[in-house]
């Protein structure tokens, strides 16, 4: 019963260390697989731009030959250099319910965060913003999204015991849409336009949005900077998450706001949620897998808010209404009965006043935890 760590150093061993959640979460009705391709081409040096400034380890924990943990560490250069905090991160992080596989996975982390120097070792966190992040901490009895990490109740119990501590908190919300958009949010939203002389951009297909991708990611630079631990995304990543997901974007659920020059003002990104379709496909895109995620996407009751942004010299302007309700009028639109915010900081008020106009409910909760290392 002697538990063993070892290093992922293999395609096969990569396609391992992807794969255990599924065996992890098998016949959890809460847990969503992610999409297995993009977890190994996120955790490829090969093809993640961010690796032009992060440091990646990944290491599995194996009992007598079976898979019972696994754990990345990510060294983020980029992070250090601009928060100037000498911390490690570490993510992927899924094992049974064992506190010494737990503690076993972290010493890994925290020994490669000694030699590298560092102060402290902070997560679950990705390479990037986009990446997951954040253990769930409340809501172990709601379905999880594509964008989120689902674990079990014992993930933050052991670690806390293992010293661990809370370094920040996101929130999610389950949005109810009404049967007809709020008169306040419509009036608001007309007022808005005239006054700071804005439109709204009716794309209908996924290429009427590409013109404007590379400036989507530009002003999340300029708008999520100060978040907790963002760092500014390169040419390099813009390209690639353009290449990678607005391919298979639902424009009506797209909200694209223009000034009167024709640059972007605002923007806000949802998509019908794929969480019923990823569990039946198991994060496979064949045999089956795509069949179900189209399906998803031509016919849903729920949608997923991922990102919104307004550019910084419009924000607390209203400008939020115009995007909230060109989502509302497309939502009633399809029939979405409801919609799921991804994680918010806890603290993000500018954020969370987008839900105003709404019955909402607070479902769910992550968190980064943190610890100091000795010297």
């Amino acid at each position: 019963m002697s538990l063993v760590i070892k290093e992922v150093v293999s395609r096969k061993d990569l396609k391992d260390f992807v794969n255990f959640p599924c065996q992890l979460y098998k016949g959890n009705a809460y847990f969503v697989p992610p999409l297995q391709f993009d977890e190994i081409a996120t955790l490829r040096k090969d093809k993640n731009p961010a690796f032009d400034y992060c440091e990646a380890r990944y290491w599995l924990a194996y009992r007598d030959g079976k898979i019972v943990g696994r754990v990345a560490g990510i060294l983020n250069h980029a992070y250090i250099e601009k928060w100037k905090k000498n911390h490690l991160r570490f993510g992927w992080f899924d094992f049974v319910d064992d506190k010494e596989v737990a503690a076993a996975l972290l010493a890994q982390i925290e020994s490669w965060a000694a030699e590298k120097n560092m102060e402290g070792v902070q997560g679950p966190m990705g390479f990037t913003d986009l990446d997951h992040e954040g253990m769930l901490v409340e809501g172990y009895d709601q379905v999880g999204t594509l964008a989120t990490i689902y674990n079990y109740p014992y993930y933050s119990k052991y670690l806390e015991e293992l010293g661990y501590k809370k370094d920040a908190d996101w929130v999610e919300y389950l949005i109810k849409i009404p049967p007809h958009v709020p008169e306040n949010l419509e009036r608001i939203s007309s007022l808005i336009k005239k006054r700071c002389q804005l439109r709204v951009i009716k794309a209908r297909k996924p290429k009427d949005i590409l013109p404007y991708a590379k400036e989507v990611f530009q002003m999340i630079n300029a708008t999520y900077a100060d978040l907790f631990g963002v760092v500014t995304l390169t040419e390099k990543q813009m390209a690639y998450y353009t290449q990678q997901y607005f391919s298979f974007i639902k424009t009506d659920f797209v909200s694209l706001v223009v000034d009167y020059e024709g640059k972007l003002a605002a923007f806000a990104i949802a998509m019908p949620s794929l969480s019923a379709a990823l569990q039946k496909a198991n994060g496979k895109l064949f045999p089956f897998g795509l069949f179900y995620l189209l399906k998803a996407l031509r016919s849903n009751t729920i949608i997923d808010l991922y990102l919104v942004a307004v550019r910084p010299d419009l924000q607390g302007k209203g400008v939020n209404a115009i995007l909230m309700e060109e989502l509302t009028r497309s939502c009633i639109k399809h029939g979405i009965g409801f919609a799921e915010t991804n994680p918010e900081l806890e603290k993000n008020t500018k954020v969370q006043a987008l839900w105003e106009y709404y019955e909402t409910r607070q479902h769910k909760r992550r968190r980064c935890y943190i610890k100091p290392l000795e010297k």
